[in-house]
């Protein structure tokens, strides 16, 4: 397959993929079309930088336009080029965008890591923090209700503050002694 045809079918795989399979629908958003231009904007730099230096060459066989002349820099525009870079770039660079965009959305909606996962874990980290600060453990000693309570304070510490309502941290039923 040439650059153009692999090019083309990315972008058809990641429409498909953004409305159909994920069904986060980018595409369809406004602010996607809005902030869009900036990655462009910074891809046409980059691309047209590595391009028009001769840094990166293209064959006139597997692209649209001619190939990158030896005794200068390719056109800036025309010949199937943008800015020094052939339109080709520009499709795999939005196949790219989408797709990242798409799949950080779609973990986001599964809630892939809500946490962050810096460091040790907090079972671990519970004790450790108990003994050295020295007070008494909470809930007893037991590392699973400490983490659980920690846990629950990060989530806090970590919500929009809108939605910071003041609720009370979770407790675990203890059993009554009855006689």
């Amino acid at each position: 397959m040439t650059y153009t045809q692999l090019a083309v079918l990315g972008v058809v795989l990641v429409i498909g993929w953004d409305l159909w399979v994920a069904r986060t629908r980018l595409l369809t958003r406004r602010v996607f079309w809005m902030a869009y231009p900036i990655v462009v904007f910074f891809q046409l730099l980059t691309n047209g930088l590595l391009t028009g230096l001769r840094i990166v060459r293209y064959s006139g066989q597997d692209i649209i336009g001619s190939s990158t002349p030896e005794d200068g820099p390719p056109p800036l525009v025309g010949d199937g080029r943008l800015v020094y870079a052939p339109v080709e770039d520009l499709m795999f660079g939005f196949a790219l965008v989408v797709l990242t965009l798409s799949l950080w959305v779609l973990w986001g909606r599964r809630g892939v890591q809500r946490e962050p996962m810096s460091g040790p874990p907090l079972d671990r980290l519970v004790p450790i923090l108990a003994r050295v600060g020295g007070r008494k453990p909470l809930d007893g000693g037991d590392p699973t209700r400490q983490a659980a309570r920690l846990r629950a304070r990060r989530a806090w510490r970590h919500a929009a503050p809108a939605t910071r309502i003041r609720r009370p941290l979770p407790t675990v039923a203890r059993r009554s002694k009855t006689s």
